[in-house]
């Protein structure tokens, strides 16, 4: 079957890039500039309305690990019954231990939350975990469809030799779709070296510029070393060159959606 590409987008702007792209999916977060958190609601409704593909909601209440307290399991499971009842098509979540095993109980609870009508990814969590392997038959034992992996390294080029252990593994158990450092120079040579044809990109080639005028160089609102003058967007020219790459992808083994 051929390729299947997901954008992953924290706006309204860059979802209609990426549905304009030719994204199969998307996955809704804000804050992509510290790894993606929890959508608003608001936002949600927007790209529900304008966009015409499945919709998967990252539930993560904030930056950081993914060792969670017994309140923001609450919250988790409040935002997936919210984002259930709105329509979504699935959620993507994670939750570890201290030791670096796949949370169990809590992932058991937040699947619950979700009703067996949504789609569940394992979102990145997957690449903190002690031992990768483990880590994918828990998320096979627990009914996780899709596990969101960069094969435990910084991007998904460099971790390819797990990426493709991890495919192997799953014999079609469950879709192992690569993730981060996927762009159109990439995509090729990760399905060449690990047969994996399900990819997952936000379709960005540089930040835009704002539209201020008068910027205050001297004050930032959030991470220092983040500009609060340059726009992270999905590129729809962008997107659209990952997604011709992806479609003409074909493996009889792989996965055409999560």
């Amino acid at each position: 079957m051929c390729g299947f590409i997901e954008g992953c987008v924290d706006s309204h702007i860059s979802a209609l890039a990426a549905c304009r792209g030719g994204a199969d999916r998307l996955e809704l977060c804000a804050n992509l500039a510290i790894g993606g958190t929890t959508p608003s609601p608001a936002l949600f409704r927007q790209v529900r309305r304008d966009c015409g593909v499945p919709i998967n909601v990252l539930i993560r209440p904030r930056f950081g690990d993914f060792l969670y307290s017994d309140a923001e399991v609450e919250e988790m499971e409040e935002m997936i019954l919210h984002f259930r009842n709105a329509g979504a098509d699935g959620v993507v979540l994670g939750a570890l231990t201290p030791e670096g095993a796949l949370d169990e109980a809590v992932m058991a609870r937040l699947m619950d939350a979700a009703g067996g009508g949504l789609a569940i990814t394992l979102h990145r969590a997957f690449d903190m975990t002690l031992d990768p392997m483990e880590s994918l038959e828990a998320a096979v034992r627990l009914g996780c469809r899709t596990i969101l992996t960069s094969g435990q390294a910084p991007d998904a080029p460099a971790g390819t030799e797990v990426l493709k252990a991890l495919y192997a593994q799953a014999t079609g158990r469950i879709t192992i779709m690569a993730g981060c450092g996927v762009r159109r120079e990439t995509i090729r040579e990760i399905y060449d070296r690990t047969g994996i044809s399900t990819f997952h990109t936000s379709g960005r080639n540089g930040p835009v510029d704002s539209r201020m005028v008068y910027r205050k160089q001297s004050v930032s609102m959030g991470l220092p070393s983040l500009s609060e003058y340059e726009l992270w967007r999905t590129s729809e020219e962008e997107f659209r060159a990952c997604a011709d790459i992806v479609h003409r992808l074909c493996s009889p083994a792989a996965k055409a959606s999560g």
